[in-house]
């Protein structure tokens, strides 16, 4: 016996009435393969009721165990001296200095988003927020990376309409700015969308809240709304591949309730303000099975959890369905004992459910009873210790050939290929979608959407910033995952860089297929291998993130993508640029070497209709020369507008800079430049920068004195985009064109 004469010994807990015979097929239905129903049974010594059936099934999916993952994920680094916490909490928290600290994550919500976009973007929002006050941050910014199939496909438009509308509503309604983010189309994504979530708060480094339970007989309560059955077997349904049809599938996508979840948060924080929590942890995915076990398993403790006193809000509601709900906005917290009364007048006041629904134990053991009688009672340890890690065959994918630019046609007309990729899905200009969050709220916002590559918050009480960005082109990915994984992280440094903020950190996003094709599971070693050699390099350390696999339909997969979010901190937010062109009369200078790499590139797939080559090389020690340098020229105040070269090359950066500014410019391909014209001005080379500047002379004088390659462009003024010999087009149509196609898209009828 411990505590409460609830009995904690290893005798078989009572059968519900109406509880069926566990069969094969109802283990299959539950995501575990014979093999592992068989470890079940080791560990069990007996077989188990289907709670505990749930419970394993749950805690051993992908989504939640990262069972074919865990052995590559390693291989990231995840140290430095201004990293407080790693990988393994709710989220990762990084030092900004002066006593505070960035607590930040990116989570998906891919499948719940593709069978019901408006839940599944709404509660992806929630649930990232959570992660991060948990640990008792202010959240004080959103983002998002969004992929969507093919324009032309059926269900496009309805799915990015129902996610966008999904993600304002939620942050809108949370009073949290969403500042950026990408949108992409693929018809790779046709059959499986992609919505990964970020959030960013700021906590005081030392007031941070983990998840480790602590302290024999404390008391275990339960806050927030009402659990109901939405969600039920969610983590299940994210670890395995989708149907076309998956309609069956909606009873497995949360609802969310924004309004509710901001009284959460002001109730947390404010029992957070008290000296009463001993552990705290968000009831996420597989919702009170992952909260409880995960709490009881990092303290080395048991735990009992009387299910009875759960609050409801459906009736007739089991214990299976208690455990495995993912209803949203819930949380559950280790007191201290005899703060029940303090603890629960918080709650109370924000007018949410306060429950003591159980207690911490010595035994090791998940003790769950259901009015006096117990029906469920599992080993901790084992369920970590024994849980299944697969060393997944894998193949990488071979380097493709190098694309020879002379094999890609010059565009006959310079104009239209321009305008093309201005006005293509990818490039095209996303305000439709950014207009629809509420970016400015809490008045924070220094670098808007559009107006800068990376967004920029100030920190309140002070001049210094966050800067924050969310990166990957899964184009290259899918062409060479070690170069894309490679890539994506090298794009949000630059991103980070080219505001003027320090890279500090980042959280991943691991979106790929089925882990038991080996050439998924070698996508995903490649880009880890990537990703681990440009984080060391850039002293870019990974402190959390999240693994979404079995993105497939009907076997087939998603473009691998491995989604970068990064954090950076800039000192004096005044200091920042953004990359508008807003006055006549600066040097353009083009910092980095350019050899024309049309593999790969938006040109070569909008303009030439292939997707073929070898993705452009990421030269990590030239990247790392680069950016520091550009950090440095716009520290001394010489640099009035950056953007960094990425998606349709330099001239499309240039493009971009202008209509965003309003100022045009007037610029030529350098004297004794071999690249052919085309591969110049469109090639997709890493480690470039564009940059405005009234000291241009100064700026390249100290580049080349640093190594650095820079060229003098142009200047700008006027109201065109002239290239000299090539092209001159008024920034109106340029504007015209890029803004255009989103809006019109959706408007369309089918």
């Amino acid at each position: 016996m411990s505590g409460n004469g609830v009995s904690v010994e290893k005798n078989p807990p009572v059968k519900l009435p109406n509880e069926p015979v566990i069969t094969p097929q109802i283990v299959a239905e539950h995501g575990l393969s014979p093999e592992e129903y068989q470890r079940v049974l080791a560990i069990m010594g007996r077989t188990p009721t289907m709670v505990e059936l749930g419970i394993f099934s749950a805690m051993w999916s992908e989504h939640c165990s990262y069972k074919s993952s865990k052995v590559w994920l390693k291989k990231l680094p995840t140290k430095a001296p201004w990293v407080i916490q790693g990988p393994g909490e709710n989220a990762g928290v990084i030092d900004i200095g002066d006593g505070q600290a960035a607590i930040f994550k990116m989570e998906s919500h891919n499948h719940p988003s593709y069978i019901e976009p408006y839940q599944g973007a709404a509660t992806g929002v929630g649930g990232i927020l959570r992660d991060v006050f948990t640990m008792g941050a202010r959240p004080i910014a959103n983002l998002n990376a969004l992929r969507f199939g093919d324009p032309a496909h059926p269900k496009t438009r309805h799915l990015v309409s129902g996610v966008v509308a999904g993600i304002g509503g939620y942050g809108n309604c949370m009073g949290i700015p969403t500042v950026g983010g990408e949108t992409n189309f693929h018809a790779a994504y046709n059959g499986n969308i992609l919505v990964n979530a970020m959030t960013v708060g700021i906590a005081p480094t030392d007031r941070i809240f983990y998840a480790a339970a602590a302290g024999v007989g404390n008391p275990l309560v339960y806050v927030g709304s009402k659990t109901g059955r939405d969600g039920i077997h969610g983590a299940t349904m994210a670890s395995t591949e989708f149907s076309e049809d998956s309609e069956e599938k909606r009873p497995t996508v949360q609802v969310g309730d924004p309004f509710v979840e901001k009284l959460l948060l002001e109730a947390c924080l404010e029992l957070m303000a008290t000296d009463v929590i001993v552990a705290i942890q968000d009831m996420g995915a597989a919702g009170l099975t992952s909260s409880s076990f995960e709490m009881a398993a990092k303290g080395g403790l048991g735990v009992i959890v009387e299910l009875d006193k759960v609050p409801m809000r459906e009736t007739g509601m089991n214990p299976y369905e208690l455990m495995l709900s993912e209803s949203q906005e819930r949380m559950l917290i280790v007191l201290k004992p005899g703060t029940e009364e303090q603890a629960r007048k918080i709650f109370e006041k924000w007018e949410l459910d306060f429950a003591v629904i159980g207690h911490l134990t010595d035994t090791e053991r998940m003790v769950l009873s259901w009015h006096g009688d117990i029906v469920g009672n599992i080993p901790i340890p084992p369920l970590v210790t024994e849980a299944p890690v697969y060393e997944r065959p894998w193949t990488l994918t071979p380097l493709p050939a190098v694309l020879d630019a002379a094999s890609v046609p010059v565009p006959k007309d310079w104009r239209a290929s321009l305008l093309a990729l201005m006005s293509c899905p990818d490039l095209a200009s996303k305000s439709w979608i950014w207009h629809q969050y509420d970016h400015l709220i809490m008045g924070n916002t220094a670098i808007r959407p559009q107006d800068g590559d990376a967004a920029l918050v100030r920190v309140n009480g002070g001049h210094k910033g966050l800067a924050m960005t969310s990166d990957c082109t899964p184009r290259y990915v899918q062409a060479h995952p070690e170069t894309g994984g490679r890539q994506a992280v090298a794009e949000a440094w630059r991103n980070i860089t080219a505001v003027g903020a320090r890279p500090l950190a980042v959280t991943d996003n691991m979106n790929f297929g089925n882990p038991q094709k080996p050439e998924i599971m070698g996508q995903f070693a490649g880009a880890i291998m990537g990703m681990a050699e440009a984080c060391k390099v850039l002293d870019f350390p990974v402190v959390s993130g999240n693994v979404s696999l079995y993105n497939e339909t009907e076997g087939r997969p998603i473009l691998p993508t491995p989604t970068i979010g990064a954090v950076g901190v800039i000192e004096d937010i005044a200091k920042a640029v953004g990359s508008r062109l807003t006055q006549a009369g600066l040097g353009i200078v083009l910092i980095g070497e350019t050899q024309g790499w049309l593999g790969q590139s938006l040109y070569l797939r909008e303009a030439c209709g292939r997707e073929e080559g070898a993705p452009p090389p990421v030269d990590l020690a030239v990247e790392r020369r680069n950016g520091d340098f550009v950090r440095s020229q716009i520290a001394l105040d010489r640099v009035e507008a950056c953007h960094d070269l990425s998606d349709g090359g330099l001239l499309v950066a240039l493009a971009e800079m202008a209509i965003a500014g309003g100022t045009g410019m007037e610029i030529a391909q350098p004297a004794g430049n071999v690249v052919p014209s085309h591969a110049f001005f469109y090639g997709e080379d890493q480690g470039r920068y564009v940059i405005a500047s009234g000291s241009a002379d100064d700026v390249i004088e100290a580049a080349h004195a640093a190594g650095v390659p820079a060229v003098l462009l142009g200047y700008s003024g006027g109201a065109s985009l002239v290239v000299r010999d090539l092209l001159s087009l008024p920034l109106s149509d340029i504007k015209a064109a890029h803004e255009a196609w989103l809006p019109g898209y959706m408007s369309a009828t089918e």
